[in-house]
């Protein structure tokens, strides 16, 4: 973490507030995309119950 942050102050310094602004956009672009993914790969299986929920149709008493 603290990597990136050295980094990116490198490139504020180095490039101008706009290129490290432009890297943070294309950062997001990548994890929005990353995380859409990762809802089409996990699917509504179990009618929208988390994978580790009860399966059975009995109620806990």
């Amino acid at each position: 973490m603290i990597l990136w942050i050295l980094l990116l102050l490198l490139v504020l310094v180095l490039f101008g507030v706009g290129f490290s602004v432009h890297l943070l956009w294309i950062a997001a672009v990548v994890l929005l995309i990353l995380w859409l993914l990762g809802f089409m790969r996990h699917g509504r299986s179990n009618s929208g119950r988390r994978s580790g929920a009860r399966r059975s149709g009995r109620r806990r008493r």
